[in-house]
């Protein structure tokens, strides 16, 4: 492939097509061994969503979220399972390929944004199950109640995508240094889970807690998620907090990248 077709060393060009080449791979080496291919995509995801309904619809009496219940859940544990994935493996991105990161003359950066889009491909390869319980709540009492809100969704992705990318900006060279902060990333992952709205909704805390979420940026980036379904998730300032969290989170990831590059490669 010539030079022009790729774009010149150092270009954007140049850099997108090695995100993609490399983002392919991951995805190929993903499921060229695997005999169930693109169903592990959903696997997860839909197992998690099965559990917690039967758990907190036919087990005990739930007090949250929406019906059907089964949509509020799929909605915010899709894209949780893009960023649990995302951040789990930011703590190993370079570790993995310390001998590539070392060698090749591409930005360090790239080895993040790879992580971020080949997850994310595989969130968007995972929204046909969204739409399949959708269509099966309409043969419901209580169907989804589609409405303006799905126009969010795509905003929600590029806000999900912006968090992600700063994340693992500060995570992945972090995890390079202090080997021991992959465990603890794994610990804070499992705390995150019940601290975001994933199985309730923010109007489902009380009193301060309210408040304190919506300083989380999945909970306003759930709400975008959602509110195509349930109306009552358009909560501007709890949207608004989470877009510009997302934005401080990739300002910071940003910084701390550049200040930790180089002792970094020293230490792989």
């Amino acid at each position: 492939m010539t030079t022009a077709a790729v774009g010149a060393p150092g270009s954007a060009r140049r850099y997108l097509h090695s995100l993609w080449l490399l983002s392919a791979r991951d995805l190929k080496v993903r499921y060229s061994t695997s005999a169930l291919g693109y169903l592990w995509s959903v696997l997860d995801p839909l197992v998690m969503s099965a559990i917690y309904w039967f758990v907190f619809t036919q087990v005990f009496q739930r007090t949250v979220g929406h019906e059907p219940y089964i949509v509020f859940l799929i909605t915010a544990l899709l894209p949780w399972v893009w960023f649990n994935s995302s951040v789990s493996d930011f703590t190993r991105a370079f570790n993995k390929d310390a001998r590539l990161v070392r060698s090749t003359a591409i930005p360090r950066s790239i080895w993040v944004n790879r992580i971020v889009l080949s997850k994310g491909i595989e969130f968007l390869c995972s929204l046909p199950v969204l739409a399949m319980f959708v269509i099966v709540s309409e043969l419901t009492k209580a169907p989804a109640q589609l409405n303006w809100g799905l126009l969010w969704i795509p905003v929600a992705v590029c806000l999900q995508a912006v968090l992600l990318v700063g994340l693992g900006l500060l995570v992945a060279p972090l995890c390079v240094l202090w080997a021991d902060l992959e465990r603890t990333t794994k610990l804070i992952l499992r705390a995150l889970f019940y601290a975001s709205p994933v199985i309730y909704g923010v109007e489902d805390l009380p009193g301060v807690f309210e408040t304190l979420a919506a300083f989380n940026p999945l909970s306003g980036i759930f709400a975008l998620y959602r509110v195509g379904f349930f109306a009552e998730e358009w909560d501007p300032w709890v949207i608004g907090i989470g877009a510009v969290m997302s934005f401080l989170f990739l300002a910071l990831g940003v910084a701390v990248f550049r200040r930790l590059e180089r002792p970094m490669l020293k230490e792989l």
